[in-house]
């Protein structure tokens, strides 16, 4: 059976080199005569496994030396109550921008363990755009500032980072890490589920820097306390072993691309191919307009629920899969990762221009 085209939001599409590489190592990796599934987290071959990913990262993302990158489990999900936790120790307040779901977990997860404030909100259109800040409505004292940089299920980007002054800037870059450059100095921490550019569900990336570890509040679990993680260099417990060396054949691949300029490129290339033939279309019409269209996740609809679905229906049958739009607002997204060829967007264009 032939490889389908995968738009699936997450777990998402891996780069063929990747997935051929780790399936030739399966059995044995180098002359261990043993998986890494099968490894010791212990083990010295798997301390140089987990070394030379943190390496290749800091390489590849430019990662200031004092910053940590932590290694750990629970998904995006689990940042969304570890960063209050570990960094709403001084005023016990902390502004959010509210730009779609995942956003939206976060502030009410923050609500648990502070005074958080929505400082600005896209709800009002369905979350089709970055609303504008206005820097007087920051909480000045505010111990951070959290963003969700791209929306997977809404199809937004922020292309400007807000100016938070001394409070550090968080952000959730679950769905556009390692799409193209970031610059890590600009934040506080950053992290992301691994399963859009970088691995297999269940590794969760944090880059925080080390002047924000270290002030847990008293009751965080020890699980929770991102200093417990630092210390032991992500080996406190076993962490996702397999994903943090599927992470490393990712970052060779992205390498061997030419980085993440290269990446960007790549990616502005197939979001171009796609946009533009949404704007032209007569059936179908991209749900985001202007600048704060998305790289990664591209959703579209054609105005019918019976004809989206139809086209869900059709495409699959043709080897478009997972271009559903998520459960909360219906129609078609196309994730397009760093994985998914120009080749695979160009047919699905074809596909939806013969639909």
């Amino acid at each position: 059976m032939n490889r389908v085209y995968n738009f699936s939001a997450g777990p998402a599409i891996l780069p063929e080199e990747v997935l051929k590489k780790a399936a030739e190592e399966m059995l044995n990796y180098g002359e261990s005569g043993q998986s890494v599934m099968e490894m010791s987290h212990r083990s010295k071959e798997y301390e140089a496994i987990i070394n030379a990913c943190e390496k290749s990262l800091r390489e590849v993302m430019s990662i200031p030396d004092n910053y940590k990158v932590l290694f750990l489990q629970g998904g995006a999900s689990s940042q969304f109550a570890m960063i209050p936790l570990n960094l709403m120790n001084k005023s016990g307040k902390a502004d959010y921008v509210l730009t779609g779901q995942w956003a939206k977990k976060a502030y009410s997860e923050g609500k648990r363990y502070g005074e958080c404030k929505a400082v600005a909100s896209s709800e009002d259109k369905t979350f089709s755009y970055i609303p504008k800040l206005d820097r007087s409505e920051f909480t000045p004292d505010a111990d951070y500032f959290h963003i969700c940089l791209n929306n997977t299920i809404f199809g937004t980007r922020f292309t400007d980072l807000p100016d938070t002054g001394n409070v550090p800037l968080i952000a959730d870059v679950s769905s556009c890490i390692l799409s193209e450059p970031i610059d890590i100095s600009k934040f506080g921490a950053i992290y992301a589920g691994a399963q859009k550019n970088m691995g297999p569900a269940g590794l969760t990336v944090v880059i925080i820097r080390e002047d924000l570890i270290g002030n847990a509040r008293e009751s965080t679990p020890t699980m929770f306390n991102y200093q417990i993680h630092a210390e032991n260099g992500s080996l406190y417990n076993t962490p996702p072993t397999y994903g943090i060396y599927i992470l490393g054949l990712v970052l060779d691949w992205i390498k061997d691309k030419g980085g993440l300029e290269s990446m960007k490129a790549y990616n502005e290339k197939k979001a171009a191919i796609l946009y533009g033939y949404l704007d032209r279309s007569k059936t179908f019409k991209a749900t985001v307009e202007g600048k704060d269209r998305s790289l990664m996740n591209i959703p579209f609809i054609t105005g019918d629920k019976d004809l989206d679905a139809k086209f869900v229906s059709e495409a699959k049958a043709a080897g478009f899969i997972n271009l559903k739009g998520h459960r909360s607002v219906g129609g078609m997204r196309a994730s397009v990762y760093n994985a998914m060829p120009i080749e695979g967007v160009e047919k699905l264009v074809e596909f939806m221009s013969n639909f």
